[in-house]
């Protein structure tokens, strides 16, 4: 028997027109003297990679940096032909993986070193890689006081070159900050002139972030890795109080009311009875939930858009369904769209709104956008 065309209607809507103004926004703000590497890791923050590499492949984005070795696969299967940085490096056993797919890792362990050199010479040929220098960041990389040893250690491996070196900020977002960024700067630059010293010429300096690279000229080497600000996530991620490009947000997220009734005052609604109408109501349920990505920490504080008018979550959030109260838009019915993320009127709710009620950021929010919900691409 074959399965019904039709789905339940909850879905995120990917303005690619979109996607590729940020791209050209960005570009303009920071220079066209840079190489740009679009960051589309983790599903392109929810919002699809493969659909947005080529997007962005069309505005003439020079790399893409994913996290895993995976995630490049699933770019070159897609036909994506520019230069894929893996920038969560690789695990044992994936070397030759990423000889056969044109993939450069990120190496910041001896032994990922050894046996990629290994896999090449293997393979008859010579692999590039990304040094990950730990200039404050504290999560994977070299510490620059180990960055001689390493670089000296790298000249026996005949089969690999050094073709860029790499850092990441641990707070270019915070203003505040701005001492420890540049120290940051500071270490990347002597562990280059080390590496340098050591006979290596790598051909990209690439430490500049989405904050980074609008907040901190000096630290735009000659490649950014743009994430974020592709996808119009700046509201919560970009310093404020600055000059920064002009955004527009790419991902908006909908569903259609699927039961309205009357319910009395006094009455509790959802689980754990956290919600009680204090006044004869209308509650609305939506066919979306926290299994789809829409959190449970947002209940009794989001509100939705629908008609253009604002309604609150009523309740706790549960898996598959969010409940409304509609009571001040009386003509609300089944059927009606309703924006949980997006503009409609005068009303706008952003994944940074969403993030400020659960304490975290916009990635955050879109990355959680579950597989249930499809990605329709206009």
């Amino acid at each position: 028997m074959a399965q019904s065309s039709a789905t339940r209607p909850t879905w995120a809507e990917i303005r690619l027109d979109n996607l590729k103004f940020n791209f050209k926004s960005s570009k303009s703000f920071i220079g066209d003297e840079l190489r740009y590497m679009a960051v589309v890791k983790a599903d392109a923050y929810g919002h699809g990679a493969v659909s947005c590499a080529r997007t962005l492949s069309e505005c003439g984005t020079d790399w893409f940096g994913v996290a895993l070795p995976e995630e490049g696969l699933e770019l070159r299967s897609a036909g994506i032909a520019e230069p894929i940085l893996c920038l969560g490096g690789f695990w044992p056993g994936q070397e030759e993986f990423l000889l056969s797919n044109r993939l450069v890792p990120v190496v910041f362990r001896m032994e990922q070193a050894r046996a990629l050199d290994r896999a090449a010479r293997d393979h008859g040929t010579k692999s590039d890689i990304h040094v990950k220098l730990d200039t404050g960041m504290g999560r994977i990389g070299i510490r620059p006081e180990a960055a001689a040893d390493f670089a000296e250690n790298l000249k026996q491996f005949r089969n690999l070159k050094v073709q860029g070196l790499m850092t990441h900020f641990a707070s270019a977002d915070k203003i505040e900050e701005s001492n420890f960024t540049r120290s940051q700067i500071a270490r990347f630059n002597e562990c280059v002139e080390i590496f340098r010293q050591k006979g290596f010429k790598p051909e990209f300096l690439d430490l500049a972030n989405s904050p980074a690279s609008v907040a901190f000229p000096e630290s735009r080497g000659n490649m950014v890795r743009l994430g974020g600000i592709l996808y119009g996530l700046g509201d919560d991620v970009l310093p404020m109080d600055i000059d920064k490009p002009e955004l527009k947000p790419v991902l908006s997220l909908h569903s259609r009311i699927a039961s309205i009734k009357n319910v009395p005052k006094g009455e509790t609604i959802g689980y754990s009875r956290t919600f009680r109408t204090d006044r004869d109501s209308m509650i609305a349920t939506i066919p979306i939930g926290y299994h789809d990505g829409y959190r449970r920490a947002l209940s009794n504080k989001a509100s939705v858009i629908i008609n253009g008018r604002l309604a609150p979550v009523a309740g706790r959030i549960s898996m598959d369904w969010t409940i409304l109260d509609v009571t001040d838009i009386p003509d609300t019915n089944v059927d009606d769209e309703v924006m949980l993320i997006g503009t409609d009127g005068t009303n706008t709710i952003t994944a940074g709104n969403l993030a400020g009620i659960t304490d975290t950021i916009s990635y955050e929010i879109t990355c959680g956008l579950g597989s249930r919900i499809p990605r329709k691409y206009t």
